[in-house]
């Protein structure tokens, strides 16, 4: 990967991460985070920058990105956007070290809780904001800061109606408050280095990409043979009946894309569940009973259903 030559963002990139900047002048909030490659999204604790993903610095590597993982976590202008203003959260948090304020900890927790591997949210809550997918404010109290941040940043929002009655409203008059007592100052902290710069990275793409797939893996139990049952045939031998394992990887896309923006979980992950179906409805020789175009609102919500339990299991990975 340090040998893959790139230093710079694709043009259109560059603009969003411009226009963001512009958002924190007209904020008042005189920092421009320094910004550098690396192999996926995040801000190192106590440096008041952020790393952006390589892929975002050239379409080829924006293509592989979508072929190995199915989607391209910032390539659009709408999410990039989002993602940024939740890692300048987190640099303003890091530049002005607020994690060390007093009411900034009650609201918000401390930040030297640990971060643990995978985290089960509550959907419902009304404690936090919801900026990211996969509720993703409730994962850490410096996540939770960076989404509420984020949320206060983003231009003409109307988060005060948004969020009236929810606990998550007097978090977002905190930071404005903050903020504005930050208005003009000079950040404490300076810039502190770069970590894990893409040209210090020494594993190869496909090392890269099977770790990755790996992370957001789902380690599946097999519930859900009584639901596939009811859904499709269990008539083996009417050959005129299409196969359900054929029905769904003939569909798998449209609807994993439909679930996985509805959900918030990753769409390699539930690629993995819909596989995993598949193969299934295969070994019991399950068939399409119905219409297919029928059939695709049914098994959506079947996807969801089991997608709303790997989240209910507490199993969502940290991705930023």
């Amino acid at each position: 990967m340090c040998e893959l030559g790139i230093d710079s963002l694709q043009p259109r990139v560059q603009k969003w991460v411009d226009r963001v900047y512009r958002e924190l002048e007209r904020k008042q909030l005189h920092i421009q985070p320094h910004y550098w490659l690396s192999d996926e999204w995040f801000s190192p604790l106590k440096v008041p920058g952020m790393a952006i993903p390589f892929y975002l610095a050239h379409p080829r590597l924006e293509k592989l990105e979508k072929t190995q993982m199915l989607e391209v976590e910032g390539g659009t202008q709408v999410e990039c956007l989002r993602i940024l203003r939740h890692e300048i959260g987190h640099v303003v948090d890091h530049a002005w070290r607020l994690k060390r304020r007093k009411k900034r900890q009650e609201l918000f927790g401390v930040s030297s809780a640990v971060y643990p591997e995978t985290y089960s949210p509550r959907p419902h809550s009304k404690s936090y904001v919801l900026h990211l997918d996969s509720w993703y404010a409730q994962s850490h109290p410096d996540e939770d800061f960076a989404e509420t941040f984020a949320v206060w940043l983003t231009p003409n929002f109307p988060w005060r109606r948004r969020y009236q009655g929810w606990i998550a409203l007097k978090k977002l008059n905190y930071v404005e408050e903050l903020m504005k007592s930050l208005a003009g100052s000079k950040p404490l902290v300076e810039f502190e280095g770069e970590v894990d710069p893409l040209n210090s990275i020494e594993k190869t793409l496909g090392e890269h990409y099977q770790e990755k797939r790996e992370r957001y893996a789902i380690d599946y139990p097999r519930f859900y043979d009584r639901d596939l049952r009811r859904l499709f045939s269990g008539d083996r031998d009417d050959t005129t009946l299409m196969p359900a394992a054929k029905f769904i990887r003939r569909n798998r896309s449209k609807i994993g894309s439909k679930v996985g923006r509805w959900t918030g979980v990753y769409r390699y992950a539930i690629k993995l569940v819909v596989d995993d179906m598949a193969s299934r409805c295969k070994e019991l020789g399950l068939r399409l009973e119905g219409d297919e175009v029928d059939s695709i609102p049914d098994f959506t919500v079947l996807l969801t259903v089991q997608t709303m339990n790997f989240v209910q299991e507490g199993r969502h990975h940290f991705s930023l």
